[in-house]
């Protein structure tokens, strides 16, 4: 019978083996590093369809967070306002701008405004909003000081270690209720003394500190 295979047919079949299984490994270092990498650009501006100037409207205007996330406290989002929204000032206000000129024409045409998202999770992450705000994790604590923002980033990197700072000890990071809005607020500077704040909103609050850091918490 006539040889088939050249007599390096067996070298090259185990160089395939072990090249894919080199490959196989990179993807899986690679990947999840990538994922990291890529969804984690903080501090870098995120560019908009329109130009919407937090800290215009959070300081000279007055505006509070609710008034355009309308679902933050009874939500797992915190909803992006419709145009609607803003022409509730915009009809009367700044009418005929090149600023205002696009929320009008949406207004007019009835498409949304494709805002884009700024802070985004994995598909695999539950998130919810209303968890948080109703139990004194401030806006600024994840978001940072939007009522200084001019353009939007990320500020901070919402990766799974990072959230897992705050569920193995939310005593460091929760406020009153009272506060949740205030984006000048800060952690006291006492450590102790926010430690022994934080211990009492756990227990106002009936968080389950054991809960937290169950994987089904944030993984569903």
């Amino acid at each position: 019978m006539p040889q088939l295979f050249p007599p390096n047919s067996n070298s090259f079949v185990t160089w395939a083996v072990w090249a894919g299984g080199i490959f196989a490994v990179l993807m899986i270092v690679a990947l999840p590093f990538y994922a990291r990498v890529s969804n984690n650009a903080v501090g870098v501006p995120v560019a908009q369809p329109i130009d919407y100037p937090h800290n215009l409207h959070v300081v000279q205007v007055g505006l509070d967070c609710r008034y355009c996330h309308t679902t933050v406290e009874t939500s797992n989002t915190a909803s992006v306002p419709p145009t609607e929204t803003c022409m509730g000032c915009h009809s009367q206000l700044r009418v005929g701008t090149p600023q205002v000129q696009a929320v009008v024409d949406s207004w007019n045409s009835g498409t949304p405004i494709a805002w884009n998202r700024v802070n985004e999770l994995a598909d695999y992450v539950y998130f919810n909003h209303s968890a948080h705000v109703t139990n004194g994790v401030g806006c600024s604590t994840c978001h940072g000081r939007m009522d200084e923002m001019a353009q939007v980033w990320k500020n901070e990197p919402l990766t799974m270690g990072w959230c897992l700072e705050c569920h193995r000890n939310p005593a460091t990071a929760l406020r009153p209720v009272s506060e949740v809005f205030n984006m000048a607020y800060q952690p006291l500077a006492d450590p102790k003394a926010q430690l022994a704040l934080g211990a009492t909103l756990v227990e106002a609050y009936h968080i389950d500190t054991d809960k937290l850091t169950q994987c089904s918490t944030c993984h569903r």
